[in-house]
């Protein structure tokens, strides 16, 4: 009994949500024009993706029903990864006509799905008044007219108000540095067929920095009113501008060339009634020019490093215990919506005994109808350089939030470090015997003044020709000649191009293990163990004044056991070579192998530069 209602427990929790999961995907949904002229005829139309019955529809007493409803069911296949989706749509179609003017809100329409009422959305509709068209209504004035019409060509003029560009900003007052969308729209009178664009000319946009904003490459034209009139809107541009000046600013005219299909009716014989001839013209459409009334921004607080918008600001680290000459990362991180490519990197005082990189920026930046969002992160690569307890002060972060019109100030959490002494010295890459607390001068504008007693007798006789004279004359020579003894000594060393080469080996050695480093921090496997292998061959070839294409692992163990390496320092640059060479060809490993691998080759590398003789 136990096991029969565990099953219907069971049986119920799969089906349930399956059940609900499709009562809950019904769409009904209405559609229709947002805008229409008096006396026009229209489709308004209902679809649901199940079969329904007893469709209520809402008031339309507003508009003339001429027909409906007309049902149609249509259904489409797909076949995605072997699985077949089959969906069935019903529609419903009534043809209205607009009667008077003004804007009309059709209520929700409701069918019944399983014995379930659904509703659909809600539509609002605009009317507005339409042209009127002039028409010929007498017969006479036809055929008076008729023998001019033979000998001309009629053709359809455009003006103004037919065909034009125009450049909206959706705000009007901004401050310095605040986001604008400025769209570029084209306004077409129905009358007017468009064939295509050409010779565009787009606004320079001088005083702003500009980031465009991604739109469909085929223009899709939609219905609106300007001015009391019907046009069919196209989209042709939309960019998002950032003032960098103050005052008024003036955004230049965009233009356009547009190639336009016009009819032309030649009845000059009787057959030419049944066909009609149309040909291409091109007009030039230009804009008005747009202005932007632009103030500054308030007297910034401590923090302001240029970010206008709606910003939030976090900052986070990577390890906060570490030994000695290891790498840490603090990353701050600027996210939300303004404009975050203009903003720079925040000052930090770090302690004094870090060795500090410049920041690494990085963005992850998207464009959308709402303006530039995303994040900016900066990263900062700090290297402790002696042991002991550390702290990393709170960073302030101010930004001008458009909304409120004020600053908002943010501050990062601070960091306290634990630094430890590291196993080795490292003496290949720490190139300082002082740490930088050692010499501090802590001490008084003015010394202590001694009270002593001492005499002071008068000198008589002259400096020159005395003893004192003739050392430091002798001394002097005898300093030049040291001098250009070296000088010469220093030459010929320099002209011997394989004693330089094994004179900086080491520092040549220590700038591609530096190189490997910032391959490691950008996790970039296949790189940092080419550096690796790099800075080992080249280190060898200049000390050991073997060119690199001769140099290979036999001759390599063999000249270093000449030199007097001990056998564990020869079997670790051996399993270093091997590690690095079979991780190029491998996948990728981890971060922590990589940065045991980056230690050893530095320990190995100081090494080997105090044992080769």
């Amino acid at each position: 009994m136990s096991k029969m209602i565990k099953r219907l427990i069971l049986l119920t929790l799969l089906v349930l949500p399956a059940w609900l999961a499709s009562a809950d995907s019904v769409r009904f949904n209405m559609t229709g024009p947002n805008v229409v002229s008096v006396g026009e005829q229209f489709r308004l139309s209902f679809t649901l993706n199940e079969q329904g019955r007893d469709l209520k529809l809402p008031d339309l007493s507003a508009f003339d029903v001429l027909m409906g409803p007309s049902t149609s069911q249509s259904t489409s296949i797909q076949m995605i990864n072997g699985q077949t989706t089959q969906t069935v749509s019903y529609s419903y179609i009534f043809i209205l006509r607009a009667k008077d003017d003004g804007k009309f809100r059709i209520r929700p329409a409701s069918i019944t799905v399983d014995g379930k009422v659904y509703e659909s959305n809600e539509l609002q509709i605009e009317v507005v008044k339409g042209q009127v068209q002039q028409q010929s209504s007498a017969a006479g004035s036809n055929a008076q007219q008729g023998q001019q019409q033979q000998e001309q060509t009629s053709t359809t003029q455009l003006t103004k108000d037919d065909l034009f560009v125009k450049v909206d900003l959706d705000k009007q007052n901004v401050s310095k540095g605040e986001q604008v969308i400025a769209t570029v729209k084209i306004f077409v009178s129905p009358n007017v067929p468009i064939t295509n664009f050409e010779d565009v000319k787009l606004p320079s946009y001088e005083g702003f920095w500009t980031q465009d904003i991604d739109i469909p490459n085929q223009i899709s034209f939609n219905r609106e009113v300007y001015k009391g009139k019907i046009y069919q809107v196209g989209i042709l541009k939309k960019t998002i501008l950032f003032p960098q000046q103050t005052g008024r600013i003036k955004i230049d005219p965009f233009e356009i060339t547009c190639t336009v299909r016009q009819q032309v009716k030649r009845q000059r014989s009787f057959f030419d009634d049944f066909f009609e001839n149309y040909r291409t013209v091109s007009a030039k459409v230009i804009s008005d020019p747009t202005y932007l009334q632009v103030k500054d921004l308030p007297t910034p607080p401590e923090g302001f490093y240029g970010g206008v918008g709606n910003l939030n600001f976090s900052s986070a680290i990577d390890k906060t215990a570490a030994k000695t000459n290891e790498a840490i990362t603090l990353r701050l991180t600027v996210s939300g919506s303004g404009n975050l490519r203009l903003i720079e990197s925040p000052k930090i005082e770090f302690p004094n005994d870090f060795e500090v990189y410049d920041p690494k920026t990085t963005e992850n930046l998207k464009t959308t109808n709402n303006g530039l969002t995303g994040s900016k992160t900066f990263e900062y690569l700090i290297i402790p350089r002696f042991p002991g307890e550390y702290s990393i002060p709170a960073v302030k972060f101010s930004s001008f939030d458009p909304t409120t019109g004020k600053y908002k100030t943010t501050s990062s959490q601070s960091y306290n470090l634990t630094i430890e002494k590291g196993t080795d010295e490292q003496s290949a890459t720490v190139t300082s015997a002082f740490s930088k607390e050692d010499v501090r001068f802590i001490g008084k504008d003015i010394r202590y003044i001694k009270q002593n007693q001492y005499k002071l007798r008068e000198k008589m006789h002259s400096f020159y020709g005395s003893l004192s004279f003739w050392l430091l004359y002798i001394g002097s020579f005898v300093l030049a000649l040291v001098i250009a003894i070296i000088y010469r000594k220093k030459l010929k060393e320099n002209a011997n191009i394989q004693l330089v080469k094994n004179k900086q080996a080491n520092k040549v050695a220590k700038k591609r293990l530096k190189d490997a480093a910032g391959f490691l921090k950008n996790h970039q496997s296949e790189k940092f163990y080419e550096a690796i292998l790099k800075a080992f061959w080249g280190y060898l070839s200049d000390k050991l004044s073997i060119p690199v294409a001769n140099l290979s692992r036999d001759k390599a163990v063999s000249a270093l056991s000449q030199r007097g390496v001990a056998q564990e320092q020869i079997d670790e640059f051996i399993n270093i070579i091997d590690t690095c060479e079979f991780a190029r060809y491998a996948p990728s490993s981890s971060d922590s192998a990589q940065e045991e691998l980056f230690d050893k080759s530095a320990n190995l590398m100081g090494k080997l530069e105090k044992q080769i003789r």
